[in-house]
């Protein structure tokens, strides 16, 4: 087995979330930088409730380079799982 494979799972240096009239969830989350730990990633999600799971029904996603610069990411695929 691949030691690699066993890393924990990372943990966002930040995590909000407010329930909207709606009953829909806005979370906004920083994780560090995978390659420049100085570097941040900021997401912020709608989750809608659909039957008895929640499914993200839109997304932004900003990188912050260590030198404090902002750039918008693309959208990731839709293969992942909803939690």
């Amino acid at each position: 087995m691949n030691a690699g494979s066993m890393s924990a799972p990372s943990q966002p240096k930040a995590s909000m979330r407010t329930r909207l009239p709606n009953g829909d969830y806005l979370t906004l989350t920083v994780w560090r930088g995978k390659s420049d730990p100085a570097a941040e990633v900021i997401t912020v999600q709608i989750r809608h409730p659909a039957g008895d799971q929640w499914e993200t029904i839109g997304r932004l996603a900003a990188y912050r380079a260590s030198d404090g610069n902002y750039s918008q990411l693309p959208e990731r695929g839709s293969g992942q799982p909803n939690r």
